[in-house]
């Protein structure tokens, strides 16, 4: 059996909620939904939770070109085409599978929420 191992940001949300930021498992990695309110523009949001998926994978040993599935979820779906040039810069040549799903998030400053699984097989 592969060795499971926990990648934590620091963010207050992990402690609270007792989830890890990323899990890693033998060649798979998940990567919890991942947001930002850094900006209340959902594509700069967007750009900053890719940014904090990318350094989980890479603290698991993986990179973004590992992603074969992504999800967006958004409280509202007008703005993910404003997010589409962000995703396009992270995804352009990767193209993983991917879901966009309108939802609640748990704060309303949040306009955007993504989670990735990776695989390095």
């Amino acid at each position: 059996m592969s060795e499971r191992r926990l990648i934590r940001s620091g963010g207050p949300w992990e402690d609270q909620v007792a989830y890890s930021r990323a899990v890693v498992q033998g060649d798979w990695c998940d990567v919890s939904g991942t947001t930002s309110t850094t900006s209340p523009e959902p594509a700069a949001q967007a750009d900053a939770a890719l940014a904090t998926i990318a350094a989980a994978l890479e603290e698991g040993g993986f990179s973004m070109a590992d992603v074969v599935r992504v999800r967006y979820l958004l409280p509202d779906t007008a703005d993910f085409e404003e997010c589409w040039p962000v995703l396009r810069r992270w995804f352009g040549d990767i193209r993983p599978a991917a879901t966009m799903q309108q939802c609640g998030l748990i704060d309303p400053a949040m306009r955007i929420e993504i989670e990735v699984t990776a695989y390095r097989g």
